[in-house]
């Protein structure tokens, strides 16, 4: 763990389980360009932005409505030199209830200060978590990226 990995959380009236259940719906809030599945432990699933990021992820820790962790297993982001930079990076929710709002704690494990990407990165998942997913939970519609 390292306090400078990217993080960001948001709070909601939602249950945790259906917290749980739209973060797992990745082409609700992140990108409609999807192929594979998110839904089960050892799932792997790729989504594309355009020509500018394309990366897979794998399932790797899955606590039904506490916890979510995906492995970086390729990635091509087009607009960085080291277009792998998130090749063995985590990414990962926690999920937790408390005082009638539901939480969740985002962590980009690997998206830290350092890298070339964090930056534009940081600015992206802002959109996606505070922005995308924060909508989905609360009005029942993401903003996610288009094919």
């Amino acid at each position: 763990m390292n306090g400078q990995d990217y993080s960001a959380s948001i709070a909601v009236t939602a249950s945790a389980h259906e917290v749980f259940k739209s973060i797992n719906n990745v082409s609700k809030w992140w990108t409609e360009d999807l192929k594979g599945s998110s839904a089960r432990l050892h799932d792997e699933f790729t989504v594309r932005f355009g020509d500018v990021h394309v990366s897979t992820q794998k399932i790797v820790e899955l606590v039904p409505d506490k916890k979510v962790v995906w492995l970086v297993t390729d990635s091509r982001l087009n607009f960085i030199k080291d277009r792998q930079e998130w090749n063995n990076t985590s990414i990962s929710f926690e999920i937790t209830e408390k005082g009638g709002t539901t939480q969740v704690h985002f962590r980009h494990i690997g998206l830290v200060p350092a890298v070339e990407c964090y930056s534009s990165c940081t600015k992206g998942w802002d959109y996606y978590i505070k922005g995308s997913l924060l909508r989905l939970l609360t009005a029942g519609e993401g903003t996610p990226g288009s094919k």
